[in-house]
């Protein structure tokens, strides 16, 4: 395979991830969002399947397959579940407005460029600027977590934020398989445990907003 189309295509997926992030800070929703993150989470997949066909590196496969199953169907599907099992509302609140959250997150962009390319100026260009898009990616998740007051939508931040660390440790030759499926098998544990903890919160509280929860807990005093 030429050189030249193994390196386009490697950052069109990696680019790909990164718009998906931006289309994560653009939801209002949360059907919407959980959509976006299944895509956010189909796109590593491709783009993990890829950097395994040109390293020649099989067992990137699997965590290629980890990504599709768990990441871009099991999960979205299973908070479209709580979400209709608690009741919670559809709309999500933000601490800024859209716009202002969008400028933010390209100037996080900016710096993930400005950072990481000097950094890894040594490096081979495939891994260079796949690391830069990483961080990007890992920024966005960041600004999501903060910048959304339901819980739900803070898990799906986290998720995207983790994304990009996959990304990162593909693109940097790979991780040892072991590590790659105990990540896996980490943030499913956890998935897990967020899913009982957001049913006893809507069972106690009737609200899983962070805000009400915080107002909740001012009265309480």
């Amino acid at each position: 395979m030429p050189h030249g189309l193994a390196f386009d295509i490697a950052h069109l997926l990696a680019g790909g991830l990164v718009l998906m992030s931006f289309l994560l800070l653009y939801q209002v929703r949360l059907y919407a969002m959980l959509n976006i993150f299944a895509l956010h989470a189909l796109v590593l997949a491709l783009s993990v399947a890829w950097q395994a066909l040109v390293q020649g590196a099989p067992h990137l496969y699997i965590t290629a397959l980890i990504a599709l199953v768990f990441k871009a169907i099991t999960i979205p599907v299973a908070l479209h579940r709580i979400i209709q099992r608690l009741g919670i509302h559809r709309e999500i609140e933000t601490v800024v407005g859209i716009g202002p959250t969008m400028l933010v997150g390209m100037g996080l962009v900016a710096l993930a460029m400005v950072v990481m390319l000097p950094v890894t100026a040594n490096a081979d260009a495939l891994a260079r600027e796949d690391l830069a898009f990483a961080l990007s990616v890992v920024l966005l998740g960041l600004l999501v977590m903060v910048t959304r007051r339901n819980a739900v939508s803070q898990v799906v931040g986290f998720m995207s934020l983790e994304n990009g660390l996959v990304l990162a440790a593909t693109g940097a030759k790979g991780m040892p398989l072991v590590v790659e499926i105990s990540v896996a098998f980490s943030i499913l544990i956890a998935f897990i445990v967020i899913g009982i903890f957001l049913f006893r919160i809507r069972e106690r509280f009737d609200t899983v907003d962070l805000q009400a929860l915080d107002r909740f807990r001012g009265e309480r005093r």
